[in-house]
């Protein structure tokens, strides 16, 4: 991707700080239309608006929602879900595929299934399931945890697809083959051919005609980050020789008609549609030679891969893709009806397992600003007499950057910045050798930093930077401290870098007048976010508004639904966010359905097999010691053992005075 024109603050075109700010400057800026893809928007208060059904008659006020939940006694950080987005998702998926089916006179359906491990929480789950009756999508389960809750789930929906992917025992298969019996129209795809055998076993101990899937090893790699889950070395599947020995011995069972179901899964987060269409086409021609053998087919399965624009560009970019989900629908359809139409054969029913295209949508999260740090806050005037008090003589390195200091002009931006790195690392050398004081490198320091911002605010008002001072804007950003962890709630951000829209969900009827740089809560230091989405590139530092006292300043990351909250880990022992889940309600505004309260201190030591029960004893026998030997008063005691008790109930994350 071509680098964007340094000329913005830190965005994609210049914004003249004569002209005021507004609503419209702010989107723009964070380019919320191209991929908030009319959920999201900016109302005339400058408020994050949620539009579920991206209508802009009925939205939902972000800051009000933190507001409401704060009356409620929950705070921040807290992931918000709306219910009303994953119907609309699924409705939408379902829409372009009929669209699809029709315009290509197809001769079946389409049904999707969620594939669990996208999102398992229960109630996320749940709702899809709930809202995809409609349109008979069913679910998939990739782990035997994941096909009990499953099968508890779809009791008399005998319609409703259950796909078995992933790794397979024998109490696994045997589970599968008694949901048969059921009633449950349940799929489990053969991932190794070992599984052929534990599924013909169980067939004939119970007297079941299972319905039988392969998934297809295919030759046309995917792309971006999980191009390697196709192709020769991909970790699932069966090579074309051993589809063929399957066959062969289904043929022997007289079990033909059990194989139903050709599979494949080309990737995730596929950003080209080039790699889709060779992939279906792939697999279209495997499901119409084995259909021609005489297999009983009946479903033809393309996998997940349908992206998400997590930045809006809409490029062949790892964060983004270059097709919508109506070409993806269209190419689908018309890839596998064009191959089946030249042999003559019947339209298999498509499935999909569009798991981030149909979540990532609904979730955001949202946390608070609990400080921040500057390092253009050291100011010097550049007169010696009034910056430095002491009476010994300027070593010449300092004397060097009050000069580069004061000769910062539009003309000599490099030479003084160059002069300043040189002047800084002679201060550094002496200091090393104890031929410098400490007060000294402290003046250095504030000289260093003051003329780095100079430089930079000069190079703010041209058009072009010179590349020597390209990273200066980056170097001198702040570092905002925020109530939340990168491990637990944003795991993909810190382990693939993916990049998530963020931007802060109030005051964007005021121009931000700061650049920074993420830090999270854990004492480590990769616990930070110094990537952001970009229509151009990516971006190294975020537009901010300063901090006003202690007034709070709340960030949001969007796009979070997908896979965020199954991955994230205990690093620090931050356990799971506040959850809530909030609808729009039919007579307007909104309501809070279901509030999932977070992790406390005693749940996450649990986690990590700590005997909570013996915790407070443990503290309280050594405060009795304390007490006995003089160390502690039993006033202080109390009030160390109050603090120790409510923490272990209370909320794993900071939370404001009196919460």
């Amino acid at each position: 991707m071509a680098a964007e024109p340094k000329t913005a603050l830190n965005g994609n075109r210049k914004f003249n700080p004569a002209q005021p700010w507004g609503v419209e400057e702010s989107l723009d800026l964070y380019h919320v239309q191209a991929w908030g893809k009319g959920y999201f928007g900016v109302n005339a208060s400058g408020h994050v608006v949620v539009r579920p059904d991206t209508g802009e008659e009925r939205e939902i006020d972000l800051l009000e929602v933190v507001e409401g939940l704060e009356a409620r006694d929950l705070t921040t950080p807290v992931v918000v879900r709306f219910s009303d987005i994953l119907a609309h998702r699924l409705r939408r998926l379902h829409e372009a595929f009929a669209q699809a089916i029709s315009e290509s006179d197809y001769k079946n359906s389409y049904a999707a299934v969620y594939p669990i491990k996208v999102n398992q929480q229960r109630l996320v789950v749940e709702e899809v399931y709930r809202y995809g009756r409609e349109f008979g999508f069913g679910l998939e389960v990739g782990s035997k945890p994941e096909l009990l809750a499953v099968m508890a789930m779809t009791e008399n929906a005998s319609d409703r697809l259950i796909i078995c992917n992933g790794f397979k025992d024998d109490s696994y298969i045997e589970a599968v083959t008694l949901a048969t019996k059921l009633g449950r129209t349940i799929i489990p795809v053969v991932e190794n051919f070992d599984e052929l055998g534990l599924i013909l076993k169980h067939a004939r101990t119970y007297q079941v005609r299972p319905r039988i899937g392969v998934r297809v090893k295919l030759f046309s790699e995917g792309s971006g980050r999980w191009s390697a889950s196709a192709g020769d070395k991909s970790k699932f599947g069966l090579f074309i020789t051993e589809i063929l020995e399957l066959f062969k011995v289904l043929k022997e069972h007289d079990m033909l008609d059990c194989l139903q179901l050709v599979h494949c899964h080309p990737g995730s987060q596929l950003q080209d549609i080039r790699r889709i269409k060779d992939a279906i086409n792939e697999l279209a021609h495997v499901y119409a030679e084995l259909r021609l053998m005489g297999a009983g087919l009946r479903y033809i399965d393309v996998g997940g891969g349908l992206g998400v624009d997590y930045d809006g560009s809409g490029t062949n970019f790892s964060s983004s893709m270059n097709y919508t989900l109506n070409e993806y629908a269209n190419d689908v359809v018309y890839r596998v009806a064009s191959v089946c139409n030249a042999r003559d054969i019947p339209h298999p029913m498509i499935i999909s397992e569009s798991g981030r295209a149909i979540a990532a949508y609904h979730s955001v999260l949202i946390f608070d600003v609990l400080g921040s740090s500057a390092l253009d806050k050291f100011q010097v005037t550049g007169d010696p007499a009034l910056d430095y008090t002491g009476g010994e003589e300027l070593p010449q390195p300092v004397q060097d950057l009050f000069d580069a200091f004061r000769t910062v002009s539009e003309r000599r931006l490099v030479e003084c910045y160059h002069d300043a790195l040189t002047a800084r690392e002679q201060v550094l050398q002496m200091f090393n050798l104890g031929l410098l004081s400490l007060e000294f490198r402290g003046l250095a320091e504030r000289l260093y930093w003051a003329t780095c911002a100079k430089i930079r605010d000069s190079c703010r008002k041209l058009e072009r930077l010179p590349e020597e001072l390209e990273d200066l804007e980056s170097i001198l950003s702040d570092t905002y401290f925020c109530n939340v962890s990168v491990f637990q709630s944003l795991p993909d951000s810190w382990a693939i870098e993916q990049l998530f829209p963020i931007m802060p969900i109030h005051r964007l009827e005021e121009r931000p007048t700061r650049t920074a740089v993420l830090a999270d809560i854990t004492c480590d230091s990769d616990g930070k976010i110094d990537h952001f989405v970009s229509l151009r590139d990516v971006k190294r530092t975020l537009e901010l508004h300063e901090l006003r006292g202690t007034e709070k300043y709340y960030l949001a990351v969007f796009l979070v639904g997908a896979y965020q909250e199954t991955l994230g880990d205990l690093h620090n022992l931050f356990g799971d966010t506040h959850v809530v889940h909030v609808r729009l309600h039919d007579e307007g505004g909104w309501w809070i359905e279901e509030i999932v309260k977070g992790d406390t201190a005693n749940k996450v030591l649990e986690y990590m097999e700590y005997d909570v029960a013996e915790l407070y004893p443990a503290l309280s026998r050594d405060c009795e010691r304390a007490i006995r030997d003089g160390r502690m008063t039993l006033a202080e005691s109390q009030l160390l053992k109050r603090f120790y008790e409510s923490e272990l109930d209370g909320y794993a994350y900071l939370e404001p005075p009196g919460a």
